[in-house]
């Protein structure tokens, strides 16, 4: 069959999407991971990819398990990687509510299972495009999203252990179709996609036809506006990046410093620092409980901030990351040696990395005021609250961290500060004692 000069141009204009697309890498992927649901759009992804020479490609279908076709849509994902010659890998998961809906808990399960299949240098690929990209501007618009919110999605991205790529970004729908259509693709038609009690649905279904009519390339349009918004938004991250690093010292950010801003850029560089903790995004209310607390003066009482599984405290005038530890039990106590990695009842655990042991069994316990300890340098000891107020220990990390005591009661350790002793016997038997937080390793869960 000869393809029409519309199908013909389609192909042409999808492999050059690609192309282009690539070329604006930051790095040539090592090795390719296809998210493919089976559907329209992945479907032709997959057919162009395994046609391409120079990229090794492997593809991923996650089985949500939400419809009843689940098991016949990986057969079927299965029985096309197989012509086309794409090893394929069917991840199982299970869909964990978490109160933002039924669309996000499953798209961060689909994520968690590409992560899980991904090597450093690697390219995660997925096959959303240019009437996605409007929708998704629109939505994002219709939730009072600013520059950062409207630049949608970004062709590529940081995706741990590597990049996630979107190399179909500019091509649309209509061209996507004729391309399958051209070379007798099939695909799946997923019937969750037409209910529109779902946002994107009903702007997929009842917004975006009604303005086509009226504005025949609205879709391009409202996608060149978030490429628009993603060149403001990297200007404005740049000049906020350059400001925490003067704000912040890792990972505490410095409430005088944002005193000196502009209100919007204070809130700006404050949602920086947030991401780069990792947290979800800011809601409203955390800017306006942010200017409440630049409002008050430095020495204001401790404040805290939460939304989703983010805590923020104010403490002597900086803004902390706090996770969730708990004070020790006042009546914890016990002996350790230092073979294996002790954890403690609130989760920390504290392990003596290196080929040594003490050279008595030590103990270990909580706080019950009045400690004396000698730091290093000094010869003299002084009271640890004092000690832990003078290099701005938190207070909710004062009341979790393990004291480290000898057999005759001095004081060795206090969670991260060690004694004149305990540094000096550490060096002596290139050792290091190390506080990890909960469920990092070697810790048992």
């Amino acid at each position: 069959m000869v393809p029409t000069p519309e199908r013909h141009t389609a192909a042409y204009r999808l492999a050059e999407a690609i192309d282009n697309s690539a070329a604006g890498l930051p790095q040539r992927p090592r090795q390719l991971l296809l998210g493919y649901s089976g559907g329209l759009d992945s479907s032709v992804l997959l057919h162009l990819i395994a046609q391409m020479p120079g990229f090794q490609t492997r593809a991923i279908h996650v089985h949500h398990g939400l419809q009843s076709q689940a098991d016949a849509w990986a057969q079927h994902c299965q029985q096309q990687c197989q012509r086309l010659g794409v090893p394929l890998i069917i991840e199982h998961v299970q869909v964990q509510a978490t109160g933002d809906g039924p669309e996000a808990a499953a798209r961060r399960a689909r994520h968690a299972a590409f992560a899980r299949h991904m090597h450093a240098g690697d390219c995660l690929l997925l096959a959303h495009h240019l009437d996605d990209q409007a929708e998704t501007f629109l939505m994002r618009a219709l939730r009072g999203a600013g520059p950062d919110g409207l630049a949608a999605m970004r062709p590529w991205r940081a995706f741990p252990p590597g990049l996630l790529w979107r190399p179909l970004l500019a091509a649309s729908r209509e061209q996507i179709l004729a391309y399958a259509q051209e070379n007798g693709i099939a695909w799946i038609d997923d019937p969750s996609n037409q209910d529109a009690h779902f946002e994107r649905n009903w702007l997929r279904q009842e917004i975006m036809p009604r303005l086509r009519a009226r504005l025949p390339d609205a879709a391009s349009k409202l996608a060149q506006a978030a490429r628009l918004q993603t060149e403001a938004s990297a200007l404005l991250q740049a000049d906020d990046a350059a400001i925490l690093g003067t704000a912040a010292q890792a990972p505490v950010l410095a409430l005088a410093t944002l005193r000196a801003l502009p209100p919007a850029r204070a809130a700006r560089v404050f949602r920086h620092w947030s991401t780069q903790q990792g947290w979800p995004p800011l809601p409203a209310r955390a800017i306006d409980w942010l200017q409440a607390e630049l409002a008050k003066p430095a020495g204001s009482r401790e404040s805290e901030l939460r939304w989703g599984n983010a805590r923020v405290l104010r403490w002597r005038d900086a803004l902390y990351p706090a996770s969730e530890i708990a004070p020790l039990p006042d009546d914890f106590q016990t002996r350790w040696d230092g073979r294996e990695p002790l954890r403690l009842p609130n989760g920390l655990c504290w392990q003596l990395e290196g080929s040594a042991i003490f050279d008595s069994p030590l103990y270990v316990g909580a706080r019950g005021g009045g400690e004396k300890i000698r730091l290093p340098g000094r010869s003299h000891r002084h009271l640890l609250k004092h000690a832990l107020q003078q290099r701005h220990i938190a207070p909710w990390l004062r009341r979790a961290w393990p004291l480290l005591s000898a057999p005759d009661g001095r004081v060795l350790a206090h969670g991260e500060l060690h004694s004149a002793e305990l540094e000096a016997w550490l060096g002596q038997h290139q050792a290091r004692l190390l506080l990890q937080m909960p469920g990092e390793p070697p810790c048992p869960p």
